[in-house]
């Protein structure tokens, strides 16, 4: 007959636990929240005018472009095709303005205001898509995608020859970062606290 000691059961005890830890991943959206939210600000602060346009390119490209296309990629290994889609397509959103801002500077495939347009009017369709989405998630997702489609409309009208409406989108979509923020806080405070501190609502579609 065996005898199992109590640095045997301590030893399982502790390869349960390790396994346990071992299974637990991280949620990417803590990252792609951050970095959308965090560029989306700068870039409103540039419009409405106190910032220069130089830490929104710097940010555009590391944080809201690269960091966000990579907590995509990991939400697609999670099988989250919302989030999928979203950040891989929002970092590649921030990469693309950005290359757009440098070709500007460097006089290389100049784009006008209305050419700048049209490339926020394809952003726009496609918030469209990912606000009905965001209708099943919950309420923070969706109001901030709603925050961010109202976003869009305006800068698109801002750039076809109404200007002021980019100013009027600084404002608006600077409460659509931090909804964004709010959600990357819930993720980290919640999963720390171990319960629902910071609420985020039940989907206005089931």
């Amino acid at each position: 007959m065996f005898h199992i000691s109590n640095f045997d059961l301590a030893l399982h005890a502790f390869n349960k636990n390790y396994q346990s830890m071992e299974r637990k991943m991280g949620n990417p959206a803590a990252v792609g929240l951050a970095g959308f939210g965090l560029t989306t600000l700068l870039l409103q602060f540039h419009n409405i005018g106190l910032l220069g346009l130089g830490p929104v390119v710097a940010m555009g490209f590391i944080f809201g472009g690269l960091a966000q296309m990579i907590a995509g990629f990991q939400e697609h290994k999670n099988g989250n095709n919302f989030g999928y889609s979203a950040f891989v397509s929002y970092g590649s959103f921030w990469i693309g303005l950005g290359i757009i801002w440098m070709l500007n500077h460097f006089e290389i495939y100049k784009s006008s205001h209305s050419d700048v347009g049209f490339f926020m009017l394809a952003w726009t369709l496609y918030t469209v898509i990912l606000f009905i989405a965001a209708l099943r998630v919950h309420k923070a997702m969706a109001i901030t995608f709603g925050l961010l489609l109202i976003g869009f409309i305006l800068l698109v009208i801002g750039h076809f020859g109404y200007p002021v409406f980019n100013v009027i989108a600084g404002y608006e979509l600077i409460f659509c970062a931090l909804g964004a923020w709010y959600m990357m806080a819930a993720i980290i405070i919640n999963d720390l606290a171990g319960k629902a501190v910071i609420p985020v609502g039940v989907p206005f579609i089931k």
